[in-house]
């Protein structure tokens, strides 16, 4: 069975997106997203990462609902869309391939929506028949 590889990207709305990216650069050393793609990401330290989906009504996160996009990072988008597909998801799978890598964007079961990105450099970065 196909899996996610990890946290791709978290894309959330701000008032001031510059000044918050700044913050965070800042603050806690996560580097902006690069201008170019000859410049690199901010890289993360391989580890444990949690996921637990709260209820909506939740306490502790009520005061923090946002929009929001999850980026997974995966090894075969192919097999990952066809897996997603097989199993009655629909996933819309962008046809261009980018510098830094092939996209597929597909909403879990409240709508959130989930973005697939498999980067450039891991297994083949090809479209097939998805």
């Amino acid at each position: 069975m196909e899996t996610v590889t990890g946290i791709g990207g978290l894309f959330i709305r701000a008032q001031e997106p510059k000044k918050l990216a700044e913050w965070y650069e800042k603050h806690l050393g996560i580097t902006r997203v690069p201008k170019t793609y000859e410049e690199g990401s901010w890289w993360q330290d391989e580890g444990p990462t949690v996921f637990d989906p709260f209820n909506e009504d939740n306490e502790y996160l009520a005061r923090y609902k946002r929009e929001w996009i999850l980026n997974f990072r995966v090894r075969d988008l192919s097999a990952m869309v066809e897996q997603l597909r097989s199993a009655g998801i629909e996933v819309e799978v962008d046809p261009e391939i980018y510098p830094n890598g092939r996209f597929a964007l597909l909403f879990d079961p409240e709508g959130n929506p989930i973005q697939l990105w498999q980067p450039m450099g891991t297994d083949e970065n090809r479209p097939s028949k998805t």
